[in-house]
């Protein structure tokens, strides 16, 4: 355990946003942590203030459903000025729809987050979920065509 995590309060930041909004499926934490006029640059999520929160809140929505017991756990970070960089791993079973029907299949993903936190709050974001993995991981993409996919 890293024993600077309390004195982050970027770090703290992410991880509720990873816990409470996809894991918990607690969209309003969106509008707590980040800034009205957000900046977000994530595939699928990309654009600024009111778009990219609504783009935020409906794939927090959206993983939430397919994963409903999906959970975080930071594995590594670091933070310089207002600027913080986490690497995560997430675990969950597919129960709900996901780039097809549910597999009931476990899935294990790396999630890469690069955020600018500026008074508790996210100001500019980007984003890198291993998607490739979890197309493996639940059959979509064979395991056969990437080698070690185990």
């Amino acid at each position: 355990m890293i024993t600077e995590r309390a004195a982050s309060t970027a770090l703290n930041v992410v991880e509720r946003m990873l816990d409470e909004g996809f894991s918990d499926g607690r969209l309003e934490v969106v509008d707590e942590l980040c800034s009205p006029d957000i900046v977000e640059h994530q595939f699928g999520m990309s654009g600024t203030a009111a778009d990219a929160i609504q783009y935020i809140k409906k794939c927090m929505a959206d993983v939430h459903t397919a994963f409903p017991d999906l959970h975080f756990e930071v594995q590594d970070w670091v933070e310089r000025d207002d600027t913080i960089w986490v690497r995560a791993e997430g675990v969950g079973t597919n129960t709900g729809p996901f780039a097809g029907p549910p597999t009931g299949l476990p899935m294990r993903l790396t999630v890469f987050d690069v955020a600018r936190v500026r008074d508790g709050r996210i100001v500019e974001h980007w984003g890198v979920p291993d998607r490739f993995e979890i197309l493996v991981r639940l059959g979509r993409i064979p395991a056969t065509a990437v080698p070690s996919a185990a």
